[in-house]
Parts: structure tokens; sequence; C-alpha cells
């Protein structure tokens, strides 16, 4: 828990991510940005890897495929990625790009194609040696997965693991709201509190720097501005597009000296997500305001500083006690997922009681001094005693 991190406040490293040569943002952007990236990149054919409800049920696959073979660069779409990036979908995935000629992957989707598009060109890379491939990721929802190196997958056991490398970070990420319209209002909006729950966990995540904090303060300040008015109006493309930057700056690029995980609340997603079902926006929903409520009592004084301060940034009034300013964010991201209509609980999904405990452990990493604390924090998210 973040109690035991180092502080970064007078001593510190940051660097970017290797691989990113361009983030482009704006309504209408990919028609420019796409072309653009590939020549940056000296990319000659691209594979789409998408998920089949966005394929078959949208037109934003084909209005990318569009741009591509107006650029006599489409190689092809390859639209078998499930929720959660199940590990056969990944295979398939590697043997897609292997038969198209392609030598880039464009990603269009959530976290489930851009985390998937990671593993594919991590196993391509054990196969067959030499560079890299690279991904340029189109994002439609909030789950920021384009700013990170780390492609989380399910396995064939049904247990979430993830491969790594800096070099599986995106080359180029291009957020255009117009391409978020057809998301779906739950996926997208509980997907903006996966975006929270990455700057919440990021001001209390082991070494990172000071001025990555206020990146995370803004996320936050837009996000709880934007999202009620998403909500409101899902056309509303300046809300939308606020959104997408927000997310950016939730999880913004980092490459640090020594990999650090983020923080409880996505482990305890990703513990949740893949066995039991639960999107991972759901997740958050679930975990995030009850894990800041715990940090009250476990973190340390410079990480409730940081949590605390966000009161400050939404505009409003300490208690007067830091330990009570940190249950006040609690409440506040409590409200926030209410009024969004996202309030869920574990029976929703059928998580068995009997399994808390050992989720507590695998979230924690073994039974440590706060696991009761965790497990009792899990009892709550029943809506039954």
């Amino acid at each position: 828990m973040s109690g035991q991190n180092s502080s970064t406040e007078l001593n510190g490293f940051y660097a970017w991510t290797d691989t990113l040569q361009g983030v482009y943002y704006g309504p209408g952007r990919v028609a420019t940005a796409l072309p653009t990236l590939l020549n940056t990149l000296g990319a000659s054919k691209a594979l789409i890897v998408t998920g089949n409800s966005l394929y078959t049920k949208t037109d934003v696959v084909k209005r990318v495929e569009g741009i591509l073979r107006e650029q006599n660069r489409y190689a092809g779409t390859f639209h078998d990625i499930g929720q959660h990036s199940p590990i056969a979908g990944i295979r398939a995935g590697v043997e897609a790009f292997k038969t198209s000629g392609a030598d880039i992957i464009v990603s269009v989707g959530g976290g489930s194609p851009i985390d998937a598009s990671k593993a594919i060109i991590f196993f391509l890379h054990e196969e067959l040696g030499g560079e890299f491939f690279r991904q340029i990721a189109i994002p439609t929802t909030l789950s920021a997965a384009e700013y990170s190196f780390g492609a989380g997958y399910t396995n064939d056991a049904g247990q979430k693991t993830a491969v790594g490398s800096p070099y599986l970070a995106p080359s180029g990420v291009i957020l255009d709201a117009e391409l978020s319209l057809a998301t779906p209002a739950r996926l997208w909006l509980s997907t903006g509190i996966r975006a929270l729950d990455h700057a919440i966990e990021t001001l209390y995540r082991p070494f990172i720097v000071p001025p990555l904090k206020f990146l995370c303060y803004g996320a936050i300040v837009d996000l709880f501005k934007y999202l009620p008015k998403s909500k409101d109006d899902p056309n509303d493309i300046h809300a939308r597009q606020k959104l997408q930057v927000a997310a950016w700056m939730s999880l913004w690029p980092v490459r640090l000296e020594k990999y650090s995980a983020i923080g409880l609340s996505h482990s305890l997603g990703h513990k949740l997500g893949a066995t039991y079902g639960i999107p991972h926006g759901i997740t958050s929903c679930l975990t995030l305001a009850p894990v800041v409520r715990l940090e009250a009592k476990v973190a340390s004084e410079e990480d409730k500083q940081w949590l605390a301060g966000v009161l400050h940034q939404l505009h409003q009034p300490s208690t007067g006690s830091l330990n009570d300013d940190v249950v006040r964010l609690s409440e506040l991201i409590e409200g926030l997922v209410s009024n969004l209509g996202l309030k869920s609980s574990l029976d929703q999904y059928q998580v068995p009681r009997e399994d808390i405990s050992a989720i507590a452990e695998r979230a924690l990493g073994g039974k440590n001094e706060i696991h009761g604390d965790v497990v009792s924090l899990l009892e709550k998210l029943y809506s039954s005693p």
C-alpha cells in the first residue's frame, strides 16, 4: 500500500515512453492524423485490430478502413478480440498479422483491443525476433490503455495476466471524439471512472514525480465536470473531447526507472474483472471509493496530502482533518458514480462470498497486515448483508 512508498517530493526521475511519436486530438482528426502517423513511422500496410461489436454494430471501423484504403495501406481487419482480451483471440491475431502482410497494427476500440494489440506484438517478437512491430491506437473509450506498455490479457485458466516491455507502448495515439459517439453510454461513462481511478491512484503510486500528479489533478477536475455533462447529452462533442484529453492526463506516458503497480483499486479490478466477467470500468466503480477511504487509514502522510489536495482542486472545503479530507474525497467519488447511474454490487456479477479472502490475498500479493481490511472492503460491495 501507499504507506510504504518512498517520497518523490525532492528526488525523482522522469522519462516518457520510448516509442511514442505523437498524440493527435480533435473531432474528425483521424482523417489527417492517421496518414501522418503512418508516414512518420514509415509503415506500408496496417492491420486493424478491434472487437466484434464495434466492427459489426457501428461504422467506426469502416471509417478507419476507408482512410487506409485511400492511402493504399489497408492489409485487413481482425475483429475477434473479446472483453479482457482472451488469449485465444490474441493467438488468432498473431496468425492474422503474419498472413496479412502488415507491418503495423492500428487498434480501434477500448482497452481490450489496445492491450490485445500489445500482446500480439509481444508474441510476434518472441516468435520472429528482430525489432518490435508498432501500434497506432485509436481509442473509443476512456480506459487509457494506449498510454502504457503493459498488456493485460486473460490466460487459458481464465485469470488476468500481463506481459510488458517499453517497446509495446503505442507509437501513435489519435483521440477523435467523433469516433466515440457510437460507444454505449454505460461503457463510456464507466471507463471515465476507470480514468478517474488512474488519476487518483497515480497520486500515491511509487516513483511518480510531482508534475505528473498535477496532471492528475487536472484530469480529476475535468472528469468530475464533463462526465455528468456527457451523461446528460451523449452527443456533446466538446464534453467527449475534453474527457478524452482528461483520460490522457490520468495516465500520462511515463517510463519509470523501476516499475511500480498503480494501486489497490487497480489490483482488485484485475482480480475481479476477468475471473467474474466484470468490465474494468465497472470494477473501478466498485472499488475506487472504498479504497480511497482505506487510504485514510493506511497511507503515508505525504500520500494523504496529495489525496486531500483534490478537495481544493474541486473547490470543496476542507474538513479541517487530513484523514477526514481523504474520507470526504471517497464520498465525492461515490456520489459521482451514483449520479452517473453506475452503482453496482458484487451480487450482480455472482461473485461468491467464499472467494473474498482469496481475492484480497491475490490483490495484495499475500496475506499482509491489511488483508482483513481488504476483506471487509469487499464484503461491503454486496448489496445485501
